[in-house]
């Protein structure tokens, strides 16, 4: 009796290890156990319509007053990837832009993945002064791995700018 169970226990394991082979064979090539993204018809996060973004101060360091421009996708949208410092930045107060040229700054090279679970930010460093620009809105472009860059972003809240800013990469927030 010890035996036939043995043999039909045998039997069972090799049938049922067969079928889960069976099935990730199927769903393998389908991409349903790929690690990534699938494109499911989602908008895209790097849809300037689809993020929020805002400016929250950050610890300063030596000489320098730091930023943090954070960015959230919108939920039900799909991930994207960034890649290195945002570009054409510009600083206002109530629209009236201010006069500052950004240099960048940190790794270049590294994609970040941007998306409802992915919120991303990036650093604005700015050396500390006696008279610096008042602003309460920072546009930006953001760049893809391909070198692409997606719309015009907007971020609120208070900051302060002058000569001598720098903005770092996206990095995971």
């Amino acid at each position: 009796m010890n035996t036939r169970l043995a043999r039909t226990m045998g039997r069972l394991t090799a049938t049922t290890a067969a079928a889960v082979a069976a099935t990730a064979a199927v769903l393998i090539p389908a991409g349903v156990a790929h690690a990534d993204p699938v494109d499911d018809g989602a908008p895209s996060a790097c849809n300037p319509v689809h993020v929020n973004a805002v400016v929250e101060p950050a610890p300063a360091s030596s000489g320098h007053r730091h930023y943090s421009v954070v960015l959230s996708a919108a939920p039900g949208t799909a991930d994207c990837t960034v890649q290195g410092s945002p570009s054409d930045l510009v600083f206002s107060l109530n629209g009236a832009p201010r006069a500052i040229d950004v240099q960048p700054y940190g790794d270049q090279t590294r994609p970040v993945v941007f998306g409802p679970a992915h919120p991303v930010r990036f650093d604005v460093q700015v050396p500390t002064s006696a008279g610096p620009a008042q602003a309460n809105e920072t546009a930006f472009a953001l760049h893809s791995p391909l070198g692409e860059s997606s719309g015009d972003y907007v971020a609120h809240g208070p900051i302060e700018v002058d000569a001598g800013t720098r903005v770092g990469p996206f990095t995971e927030r």
